[in-house]
């Protein structure tokens, strides 16, 4: 059973925060007073967990949860999957060394192979692959260095919206001020921001096809006209779909033009699929959908089947950097390369990203229906299980494709009131108005109608306040 929403009710008080949790866990007391005024999860989510299986997750207190963030989607196959598990512990029982910083073992080997063999021929046939510390940003820093070394220009175009990790270099090429903020020694110089493509909130207050051909022909003029003020890049990373950027998918049309620019201009295209990859968004890579080659692919999250992992796969004519010019100690995690391959070898033989096709469907549809009922949910996007709802304020002025502005804070109570309900759930994108879904893929259909159930639930109860 997931728990009485009743029973959680107290743990929360009206204030300036009104996730503010009153808990006297030693757990979560002990966490409060030791850890970093940087942690954040926890002050949205305050939880004390002890167990987890599937998509579910149970706190101290024997309370058990949805998990629609899985480890910000890297647990595709949830919480303690048995294939996962068994490939941990074939790895102790046989005694492998877990650490081996880049020496190769039977176990790295077999993990190259089926990561190469699970992506686009055409891409694997002239792949090379960098191990990296154990978090996609450093994948990220990786993937910079490499195209810099190989193209010998400096400036790197991102995307407003986009987020790439927290390292130095990668934060650099945020579109989020917010941690920016405080540092005055960023790579800022040498990054050069675009407008992301948006249906519901276009850039050039256009949208539609109109606004997609916009922003295509605007990045086109950057790249051709010598009066352009920017540089020709050293290469061009983008998110096929922009998580925490708030689940906006990239048009297909858009990105096969951005394929096409890049290579008329020789820049490298770097494509950031730690959060979109492995089957999450209906193909096994985002980047599919478009049938487009990148030049590099950043992965993390999930090609660790839960434990830290992340690799940088590129074509081999940018391979000009030097041994050692990216090195990291923990880049030989035999036990995650393991989890990885089981990972791997389930989304092939089950045929997941069908699976997570048809699950984001009757997930989307469900949301769709509610936008109907409820003028506060301005927006439904994403695609399979990588999902996202746009909160408003239908009485707001209206932008200039005539939405209505995004209320970061009614999107705040409904994370809540979910979590009350036994709904993990995650707020993102501009002003915090996007709550996000990103269950495991092992999901079925009963309790996506479960989710669905819980959340019309929230929308209801946080509008009514």
């Amino acid at each position: 059973m997931l728990l009485d929403e009743e029973s959680l009710a107290h743990t929360f008080i009206d204030n300036d925060d009104p996730l503010y949790l009153i808990e006297d866990s030693p757990l979560l007391i002990r966490q409060k007073e030791k850890e970093s005024n940087a942690r954040s999860y926890p002050r949205r989510i305050p939880l004390a967990l002890s167990k987890g299986n599937g998509i579910y997750v149970e706190d101290v207190e024997g309370r058990r949860f949805i998990d629609c963030l899985a480890g910000a989607g890297a647990l595709v196959l949830g919480h303690n999957h048995p294939v996962v598990v068994e490939a941990m512990r074939r790895v102790l029982d046989d005694g492998l060394p877990l650490l081996t910083l880049d020496l190769t073992t039977p176990v790295k080997d077999k993990f190259i192979q089926d990561l190469f063999a699970i992506l686009p021929a055409s891409f694997r046939q002239q792949a090379k692959i960098q191990f990296c510390g154990p978090s996609g940003t450093d994948a990220v820093e990786a993937a910079l260095k490499l195209v810099r070394t190989a193209t010998g220009r400096s400036t790197i175009l991102s995307f407003q919206g986009a987020y790439h990790g927290m390292s130095q270099g990668a934060l650099s090429l945020m579109g989020n001020l917010g941690p920016k903020k405080p540092l005055a020694a960023l790579l800022s110089n040498n990054v050069q921001f675009m407008p992301y493509p948006n249906h519901y909130r276009c850039p050039f207050g256009l949208g539609g096809e109109q606004g997609v051909n916009a922003n295509l022909h605007y990045l086109e003029s950057l790249f051709a006209n010598p009066e352009s003020g920017v540089s020709l890049p050293a290469g061009v990373i983008v998110e096929v779909i922009q998580g925490e950027g708030g689940v906006i998918p990239a048009d297909i049309h858009w990105l096969k033009g951005l394929r096409r620019i890049t290579s008329t201009y020789g820049v490298p295209l770097i494509v950031d699929e730690i959060q979109s990859g492995f089957a999450r968004t209906g193909t096994m890579f985002a980047f599919e959908k478009a049938d487009i080659i990148p030049d590099a692919i950043v992965l993390s999250k999930a090609i660790g089947g839960s434990l830290p992992l992340a690799v940088l796969v590129y074509n081999e004519q940018w391979d000009k950097w030097q041994p050692g010019a990216h090195a990291g100690t923990f880049r030989g995690n035999q036990m995650a390369m393991a989890a990885g391959s089981a990972v791997m070898e389930y989304l092939v033989r089950e045929n997941m990203t069908t699976h997570a096709t048809r699950m984001g469907m009757r997930l989307f549809q469900h949301f769709r229906a509610l936008q109907i009922r409820y003028p506060q949910v301005g927006d439904v996007r994403g695609r399979g299980l990588m999902l996202g709802v746009e909160i408003v304020d239908p009485a707001g002025n209206p932008d200039a494709c005539g939405n209505p502005p995004p209320s970061g804070s009614l999107a705040a109570v409904i994370q809540r009131e979910c979590l009350v309900r036994g709904l993990i759930v995650e707020v993102g994108g501009r002003f915090g108005s996007v709550v996000r879904f990103l269950p495991p893929l092992i999901i079925t259909d009963s309790e996506v109608d479960k989710i669905a159930s819980i959340f019309s639930k929230a929308v209801e109860a946080a509008i009514k306040y």
